[in-house]
């Protein structure tokens, strides 16, 4: 980012957050999503991320269960802990195949007036559309092949899938949340407003957002939150 666009010390200072890929989570044989995902985790964090979410195998069907929440959690733990190689800050740096890739996009990017313009023709959006529509072409007719769904299939006998207990809220369950939120909202009724102030104006004035931010969220819902920001800094909306 410096070299490329002359970056300022502050704004390399960006966040790096990867999500494993949802994409990747397959009905069929559910146990090997852990893989995929594990796969796709160990590439973040070569890629020196400084947050990750590794996705439950469960969440292609249903409502995340504690035990596959706590084997997603274990992905990472494993691997900072027991992976001896994630030990070491970006193990990938000068890969040619990374460095590449991500020059590239860059490019792309730069040619339609960088992330703000290439917003404005729906890129990004097309972009993720056009990739996962690739995907399931390519897994539909064999081409990619995915261990257990096109291919290496698991005998008939042994591919019936084990009974999982769906989540599904209950309305006695929504209306408790509400409720909550509702109580919330009037408990901290003084001490929201002035938090969402003090948001707004670091916002305008430039100062640290996400020191109000953690602030506000003890005292003030999402929705309150995602308003404030509204206010002061608008609300995109895609061209369509």
């Amino acid at each position: 980012m410096r070299d490329k666009y002359g970056a300022s010390e502050r704004s390399r200072k960006l966040k790096h957050h990867v999500q494993t890929s949802g994409r990747s989570l397959h009905a069929q044989e559910m146990s090997f999503n852990d893989i995929r995902t594990t796969l796709q985790a160990l590439s973040a964090l070569y890629d020196n991320c400084n947050s990750l979410h590794t996705n439950a195998y469960d969440e292609a069907v249903t409502t995340l269960s504690a035990e596959s929440v706590r084997r997603a959690l274990a992905i990472q733990l494993i691997i900072n802990r027991e992976w001896g190689l994630a030990m070491n800050e970006n193990p990938l740096q000068g890969s040619f195949i990374v460095e590449r890739a991500v020059l590239d996009e860059f490019d792309r990017l730069t040619a339609r007036g960088g992330v703000l313009g290439a917003m404005e023709t729906g890129y990004q959006r097309g972009k993720i559309q056009d990739e996962s529509m690739l995907y399931e072409q390519r897994k539909h007719d064999g081409s990619l092949p995915i261990i257990g769904v096109n291919t290496f299939r698991a005998l008939e006998d042994a591919a019936a899938p084990r009974e999982l207990e769906l989540a599904r809220g209950t309305d006695a369950e929504k209306r408790s949340q509400l409720d909550r939120l509702a109580d919330f909202h009037t408990q901290n009724r003084d001490a929201a407003e002035v938090a969402l102030a003090r948001l707004r104006e670091s916002v305008t004035s430039g100062a640290n957002v996400f020191a109000e931010l953690m602030d506000a969220a003890r005292v003030c819902s999402l929705g309150r939150i995602t308003d404030a920001f509204f206010e002061v800094g608008g609300q995109y909306r895609r061209n369509v």
